[in-house]
């Protein structure tokens, strides 16, 4: 390829950063800047220049999905044999490789969980511990072992880094050594204990080392502020000498020192390197200048020496909303207005994998997978189990595998919708009830929706084909998208973005959370907020409870670090009394009792109060529903859902008014569905209906707003 084919589209300083093809190299990049665009276009024109082999180069990112978006946009620049890995990856392969030669003998298995060797070691230790305290204790010795902390000196070293063992550390120490033991008689091999033997061979075995060396001698390493000593280690081996390295990253969204990452090689890489090229990117394409003012604003406080290196964005997007700051009285309500907010956003046109809830800790999720089921809004749960290792994945990947064999002349959508609908795997035309349920169906729906984007793309497309996009998405981890609103915690969402985010439960005591006892600590609990704030492109809301329980004592403050960014108290005041306005509780029309459950509101009468309505109409609706989600390729709850349907058949309104007011009709629905819906009321065959795509559609700026 031409190399200034390669750099075009570039700006200013990731143009600078690409030309700056010998290193050291720093760049020193925000949140939403362009980073990986940067270092693939500095990698692909290194390549097209002559300045390096494509071979010779090792690139190394954190997460297999990052790797393999690493590799796909290599390819597209025409570098499609530079090795983009994960620093485990790369161990490994050279691990095994040279085994017989640096070590010898059979090759240990390496084990991707503690849990179970952690639980043995505990109990030779007279430790009874249950599953949340073996987690906690298999963190805790992975931390020692980035750290380069040995059993004999965890005592003191833990007390060195002015870290709360999660239990006596004595005893850590001792189920740490034994832990030890066990590995090593059952010739097991966990993460750490692979990076440290490879750096060990490396620096032991000249030998070994030249050949690595002369193999790779072009160093590029990404998220370089989550670096552990351990991978530090490694690299320095994999360098020898030599200087050649770029690294890139940004100190103020280190949020993984509890697991060992230091910003301090980031931060200190001109110290290491006085000579080294420094190069900062600071245009923010993913966010709006509101949504990039709160994360600037946000780090004005920070303290240490990663806000010696903060940098100042510069939003690069059009005008956006305004972020919200809303206080509530308790948790549930809070919960509750989040779910209608996002109910509200998806019937104005944004796609409900575009929406976020984004808090602290993972116990905070079950208030708002309640609220989204009362409200009929799909999501899914990040973290869980990964898509990929889900049984119901796993079955049919293995069907699709069997299939991929052969090929009968269908056309590759229909087979794989064929094929997931065979009953032990279960994919049906609409969701079942049902919240376990649906998620399996969800998740099903999501490969035959990816078997439809491969055949767009690459039409004439065999099951063959698809089998192996699947195969290199289990690889890399790279699920496809699922429709549903995303929970995770602050810490899973980093390096993902999301049109809308909701910040949610941002008291004192969750958000620094109560144990972040130190400065650097609550620094880092500052940056996790950043983060947080950098995941929303356009929409973003803020909120807090002042109890956690209806009728509880409202004893939470605001979390501080909202400081500086939210209006001043009195309209928040103001807020209260229009949320209590607002809320005024909605009576059953038959019986006149309080509804409190969602589908009992959406219909306007208790479950167990008689119906009345039209059961030829319900069925009318159901069956125009089942025509419309097939059409446009959409789950049938998205169009509307059957307590939306039912509350249709009971009111069987006559107008766009009467029809506007049933819970679940918003404005977009109702334009494009509303015509529809009259027509089947009124008992008359209701016109195609136009737009397409369901909640998928692009909507303007307007509709978000």
């Amino acid at each position: 390829m031409d190399p200034d084919l390669v750099l075009e589209g570039l700006d200013p300083e990731q143009l600078e950063a690409a030309r700056s093809v010998r290193g050291p190299v720093c760049i020193l990049a925000g949140a939403g800047t362009g980073k990986t665009r940067a270092i693939t276009h500095r990698i692909a024109y290194a390549v097209a220049s002559g300045v390096v082999p494509e071979q010779q180069v090792l690139a190394v990112t954190f997460t297999t999905r990052a790797a393999g978006e690493m590799r796909g946009r290599l390819r597209s620049l025409g570098a499609p044999r530079v090795q983009a890995r994960t620093f485990h990856a790369a161990a490994l392969r050279q691990l095994s490789y040279f085994w017989p030669q640096a070590v010898g003998g059979p090759k240990p298995t390496l084990i991707s969980s503690k849990i179970q060797i952690v639980a043995e070691a505990a109990h030779s230790c007279a430790l009874q511990l249950d599953r949340t305290g073996l987690r906690d204790l298999a963190g805790e010795i992975e931390w020692a072992k980035v750290s380069q902390i040995r059993p004999a000196d965890y005592e003191t070293g833990v007390v060195k880094a002015g870290r709360t063992a999660p239990m006596p550390a004595r005893d850590v120490a001792r189920v740490f050594d034994a832990y030890e033991e066990l590995r090593r008689e059952r010739n097991l091999l966990d993460f750490e204990a692979m990076l440290e033997l490879t750096a060990a061979m490396l620096t032991e075995s000249p030998q070994i080392a030249e050949q690595v060396r002369a193999q790779y001698r072009y160093f590029v390493v990404d998220e370089f502020q989550d670096v552990n000593p351990l991978q530090k280690l490694l690299l320095d081996a994999w360098l020898g000498e030599r200087d050649d390295l770029c690294v890139v990253g940004d100190p103020n969204q280190t949020i993984y020192s509890f697991a060992g990452a230091t910003p301090a090689y980031l931060t200190g890489f001109s110290a290491a390197y006085p000579h080294a090229t420094v190069v900062r990117l600071v245009r923010d394409y993913r966010s709006s200048p509101q949504v990039v003012r709160v994360a600037n604003t946000s780090l004005t406080q920070a303290r240490g020496p990663a806000a010696q290196h903060r940098l100042e964005l510069v939003a690069q997007r059009p005008d956006g909303p305004d972020p919200t700051y809303t206080e509530y009285d308790d948790e549930p309500a809070e919960a509750t207005s989040v779910a209608r907010k996002i109910a509200a956003l998806i019937d104005a046109g944004t796609p409900a994998r575009e929406i976020a809830v984004l808090f602290r800790t993972n116990s905070q999720s079950a208030a708002y997978e309640q609220a989204l089921s009362d409200a009929d809004v799909p999501y899914t749960l990040r973290g869980a189990t990964q898509f990929f290792d889900r049984p119901e994945i796993r079955r049919a990947v293995h069907t699709l595998r069997g299939a991929g064999r052969g090929d009968d002349g269908e056309s590759l959508v229909t087979a794989v919708r064929h094929l997931l609908s065979q009953p032990q795997i279960g994919l049906t035309e609409t969701p079942p009830e049902g919240r376990q349920a649906r998620e399996r169906w969800e998740s099903l729906a999501a490969l035959a929706q990816l078997a439809e984007d491969v055949a767009a793309e690459r039409p004439g497309a065999t099951m063959a084909d698809f089998v192996a996009e699947l195969d290199a998405r289990v690889a890399t981890e790279h699920a496809p998208e699922l429709e549903g609103v995303t929970l995770a915690s602050l810490h899973s969402a980093k390096g993902l973005e999301w049109d809308a985010v909701f910040l949610v439960g941002l008291t004192e005591g969750m958000l620094p959370i109560i144990y972040a006892e130190g400065p650097d600590q609550v620094e880092e609990e500052r940056r996790l907020f950043y983060v947080g704030v950098t995941r929303a492109r356009e929409y973003l809301a803020l909120s807090w409870a002042l109890a956690r329980s209806p009728g509880g004592r409202r004893s939470r403050k605001p979390s501080h670090f909202l400081d500086g960014l939210r209006p001043a108290s009195p309209s928040l005041a103001g807020q209260r009394s229009e949320r209590r306005r607002q809320a005024k509780p909605a009576q059953c029309r038959i019986c006149g009792t309080t509804l409190t459950d969602a589908p009992e509101r959406k219909l306007g009468r208790c479950l167990d109060c008689p119906a009345d309505y039209d059961e030829e109409l319900l069925e009318r609706l159901k069956a125009w529903r089942r025509e419309i989600s097939a059409e446009q390729k959409v789950p049938a709850y998205v169009v509307f859902t059957d307590a939306t349907l039912q509350a249709i058949a009971e009111h069987v309104p006559t107008g766009v008014s009467q029809l506007s007011r049933i819970s679940g009709v918003g404005a977009v629905k109702l334009e494009r569905y509303g015509e529809a819906v009259l027509a089947l009321c009124a008992g008359r065959e209701p016109a195609p209906v136009g737009g397409g795509g369901g909640a998928d559609d692009d909507s303007s700026e307007e509709d978000h707003r």
